[in-house]
């Protein structure tokens, strides 16, 4: 696996003015739809282009990493006709944007359980992967048939399974080092700022162990509306908080 980040709850990260990770949960395309009298997939196809305009402001703001929640382990519930769109959305979306990312050398990863996928969707993922896989000026993630929970568990059994493999008691005491490196997103640090669009003020079981010391900003704003402003005001909102890390504010006064 990749070499892994230190904790926040281990560490104190570096503080700067530009959030080095943005993660966003992009809701509201389908009631932004609604409330103009068309099919919520309406909103999807919008929200696409949002994508591409938050990409660019993040690269313009020279933000490291951006984190997408695309599709969640709870979306398989939704209205099939919906399901299948968003599939297709997906599909096109990677095969029309990966010469694009690659040539602006953006790096993009999509994690969460990709076997719950059809095998068109896996080669794609794989695909893009491989052709923008040595982009530095940013990482793209997105979270597809991801849930935090999952994430958990999931770099639980690794875990255990890893200790079986060499040798070590399945019953020894985890360390989070020990299970850090098995979590998606261990290469990247932790999120500075988290945004949910939408009205909705919950982080609907995203990045549950990576968002412990991630800034929240939750705005009314759907995402097919969360254009380049709206996301400079929330970076504005970011850059107005003080960040402890469990430490007082006194701390933070630098020393005469």
């Amino acid at each position: 696996m990749n070499t892994t980040t230190i904790s926040s709850t281990q560490a104190v990260p570096e503080v700067g003015e530009i959030p080095q990770h943005v993660a966003i949960i992009m809701d509201g395309n389908g009631r932004w739809a609604q409330a103009r009298g068309y099919p919520r997939v309406w909103g999807h196809k919008r929200g696409v282009q949002m994508v591409r305009e938050v990409v660019r402001a993040c690269v313009d703001l020279k933000v490291r990493h951006l984190t997408l929640f695309a599709f969640s382990s709870e979306n398989w519930r939704r209205p099939p006709t919906e399901v299948s769109f968003l599939m297709k959305l997906f599909m096109r979306s990677l095969r029309r944007e990966i010469k694009a990312l690659a040539d602006n050398g953006i790096r993009l990863q999509v994690i969460g359980a990709l076997e719950a996928f059809d095998k068109t969707i896996q080669d794609l993922i794989a695909q893009a992967h491989n052709t923008t896989i040595d982009g530095e000026v940013m990482t793209l993630t997105i979270c597809a048939n991801y849930g935090g929970r999952w994430d958990i568990l999931n770099a639980m059994n690794q875990m255990l399974a890893a200790r079986a493999r060499n040798g070590v008691a399945v019953d020894a005491y985890v360390e989070e080092d020990e299970l850090r490196p098995y979590l998606q997103l261990a290469d990247l640090p932790e999120p500075d700022l988290f945004i949910r669009t939408g009205g909705e003020a919950r982080i609907s079981n995203f990045l549950l162990w990576q968002l412990a010391y991630t800034e929240l900003y939750f705005t009314p704003v759907y995402w097919p509306e969360f254009d380049r402003a709206a996301f400079f005001e929330a970076v504005h909102s970011y850059q107005t908080r003080e960040r402890r890390f469990g430490r007082t504010s006194a701390q933070l006064q630098p020393t005469k």
